[in-house]
């Protein structure tokens, strides 16, 4: 299955074969979305590389994927190909988004494991490297959980609470505290690869494929040049993302919002006949009750229209079967 939607997207199937360690060593692939990230591309590969060297037992490939950057990025990825041989950079036609970027990383990447992580430094090299010690030692996914992270209040706040509701609410169980830093192996990766929906979570994708799944602790780091690339609207907009895709709860919120208004307008007729039966004197134009009705029953209508739009917005997105990302240019070492 895999290697058929590596023939749908147009790339190479890895031809290499890796069926013992006496053989060669064991390739691990690191995906790596960029965007906007000029500033500090050469720093994070100083350390990376600087922290893989420590593991001389396997072979790294490191697939940087160019998210459409329109501040020179991709003029930084040619240099790092150009001095080093195990980078492959896969350009992006326009910006499609980070998840979309993180699937094609690894569409192409072709290691036993497939490490996901951001090039702002927040995600540490180093840990990535205990990622493949829990791998070794039986992990099929590893879930790198922020014990700390350097971010504002109000972040920190918003972002507890929606992973906490999100968990709640999903139909999988959605580790909480978690981004798209994490550790898959060959069969997993294989897996997610068959996941093909164009409104990813693919932090809720991997934990409903199940594996043998364990959390690695560490402590988030501060970004190390830039500024995010997710702003409160992309924010928004993967909460959604991860709610939609993964609960129908919402739905299930509507209905119970209708119960409620059915009884909520039942108790209002029986108020408005009472009155106007047994005390006509009190009973004036009933403009302020109208309103109030009204207003109400209102704004629950246009709240549940926009929920049952989300979903329908999705299921229109899927119908059109287009292609999740358009790659103008696949940059190695011999060609940058």
């Amino acid at each position: 299955m895999s290697d058929t939607i590596r023939h749908e997207v147009g790339i190479p199937v890895p031809k290499q074969a890796r069926n013992s360690e006496a053989e060669s060593p064991q390739l691990i692939s690191y995906v790596l979305p960029v965007y906007n990230e000029a500033e500090g591309i050469k720093h994070f590969h100083t350390e990376l590389t600087d922290a893989v060297a420590t593991r001389p037992e396997f072979d790294y490939e490191f697939v940087y994927v160019n998210d459409g950057s329109a501040d020179g990025s991709l003029r930084v990825l040619h240099d790092i190909a150009k001095n080093d041989s195990r980078v492959r950079v896969v350009d992006f036609a326009r910006n499609f988004g980070h998840q979309i970027a993180i699937t094609a990383g690894l569409d192409y990447a072709a290691g036993e494991a497939v490490i996901v992580m951001d090039t702002d430094l927040q995600d540490p090299p180093r840990v990535s490297l205990e990622m493949i010690d829990a791998w070794l030692a039986g992990a099929e996914v590893v879930q790198a959980r922020r014990r700390s992270r350097r971010d504002s209040p109000f972040k920190r706040a918003t972002a507890h609470t929606y992973y906490r509701l999100l968990r709640s609410c999903s139909d999988v169980d959605i580790p909480v505290d978690t981004g798209d830093f994490r550790l898959l192996n060959r069969r997993a990766a294989e897996e997610l690869r068959t996941f093909r929906e164009r409104s990813r979570f693919i932090r809720g994708m991997v934990a409903s494929m199940g594996f043998n799944q364990q959390e690695l602790l560490f402590d988030r780091d501060e970004r190390v040049a830039g500024e995010t690339k997710y702003p409160m609207r992309k924010m928004l907009r993967l909460a959604a993302d991860g709610v939609t895709g993964f609960s129908t709860a919402p739905l299930k919120l509507i209905t119970r919002m209708g119960f409620a208004a059915l009884a909520l307008a039942l108790l209002g007729i029986i108020y408005s006949v009472t009155l106007r039966l047994f005390f006509p004197e009190v009973t004036v134009s009933g403009w302020t009750m109208l309103m109030v009705v009204m207003l109400f029953l209102g704004g629950l209508q246009m709240l549940s229209l926009g929920v049952i739009g989300s979903y329908i917005g999705r299921i229109y997105s899927e119908v059109q079967q287009r292609p999740l990302y358009i790659v103008r240019d696949v940059i190695r070492h011999d060609e940058a």
